[in-house]
């Protein structure tokens, strides 16, 4: 029997388990956003846990407890110690991620930043959510058209590092002094990314200027505190305020007039093309001038030479249309 078992195994390479193996594991992508317990972030991951379940990866979070840029640095030293497929992160500080960015890419771990770029590093691809440019001018267009194109206005922004704000800044500055001659801008502070000390930082910005008719919340978390402070010191319909604030924490904003409009872009869609975009990199599949992301995203721009993938164009949130966004 055994002679005859062996002969009939023999047909099929004389192996007694001829079961298929398992089959490859799924690419694990792992987001590190700038900090953890915000909105923003966390409508980024729900679209990153979506587009990792239509796609068949493995998607986590791992978010610093504060903006530290050591913090955030410490978390990618840990995803390389774990041989993670993709890193996705939103950097508080490029500069002090390149070195750490240049150690996972030696380890053969893919590494993308979203949101925030951190160009001079060897990050693979930067997901853009919109271009400096489109974002300064919406902002500044929001504000002047309740300014009437003049006043003092100021801006309350986040980390003094993050190299997406600053480049907004900078576009809005120049947009500004060119469209808006007879506007000035008074005074720009950081508040991390921290709610409360943004409104007290507004506060006092208000304080040092009493003929001040504009505030610009640079952030998701300093869009809501530059909106509470007009609020606080009973200066709605005389400082306007605009900002990057998330549709609902916006919505009691927009409603009582403290915020004219939050200028953003769709969050959910930010997370859903970054998980997209790991993919693509642990699979090795080059990106295209133009990609076929989703039905949502049928033709989103990719440009080689900054190996920048575009989401879009800025998105206009008013108290008419606020409900239309979930997060």
């Amino acid at each position: 029997m055994a002679l005859l078992l062996c002969a009939v195994l023999a047909l099929g390479g004389c192996s007694a388990d001829r079961r298929p193996g398992p089959g490859p594991e799924p690419a694990r992508i792992v987001f590190v956003p700038k900090v953890g317990g915000i909105a923003y972030f966390d409508a980024m991951n729900a679209g990153g846990l979506q587009a990792a379940r239509e796609l068949g990866a493995h998607w986590s979070t791992r978010a610093p407890a504060s903006v530290d840029p050591a913090a955030q640095a410490a978390i990618l030293r840990q995803l390389i110690g774990e041989q993670v497929d993709t890193i996705a992160v939103a950097p508080n500080d490029p500069a002090s991620l390149a070195p750490v960015i240049a150690d996972a890419r030696a380890q053969g771990i893919h590494v993308l930043t979203t949101d925030t770029d951190a160009a001079t590093s060897q990050r693979e691809v930067f997901v853009n959510q919109a271009t400096p440019e489109g974002i300064g001018s919406a902002v500044v267009d929001a504000l002047m058209a309740k300014t009437g194109g003049t006043g003092e206005f100021a801006i309350v922004s986040c980390g003094q590092t993050a190299a997406n704000l600053n480049a907004w800044i900078d576009a809005e500055t120049a947009y500004a002094a060119q469209r808006y001659p007879k506007a000035k801008l008074v005074e720009t502070v950081y508040a991390g990314e921290d709610i409360t000390t943004a409104t007290k930082l507004a506060k006092q910005v208000l304080d040092r200027h009493p003929q001040l008719t504009g505030l610009i919340g640079e952030c998701t978390t300093s869009a809501p505190a530059v909106a509470q402070a007009v609020r606080d010191q009973q200066k709605i319909g005389q400082v306007y305020t605009v900002g990057a604030g998330t549709p609902q924490t916006m919505k009691p904003y927009l409603l009582d007039g403290s915020c004219s409009m939050t200028v953003l872009w769709n969050v959910e869609s930010l997370g859903y093309l970054t998980a997209w975009t790991a993919k693509q990199l642990a699979d090795g599949s080059a990106l295209k001038p133009r990609n076929n992301v989703s039905p949502e995203l049928p033709a989103v721009k990719y440009d080689a030479a900054t190996h920048t993938i575009l989401l879009g164009n800025p998105l206009l949130i008013t108290q008419d249309n606020v409900d239309q966004y979930k997060y």
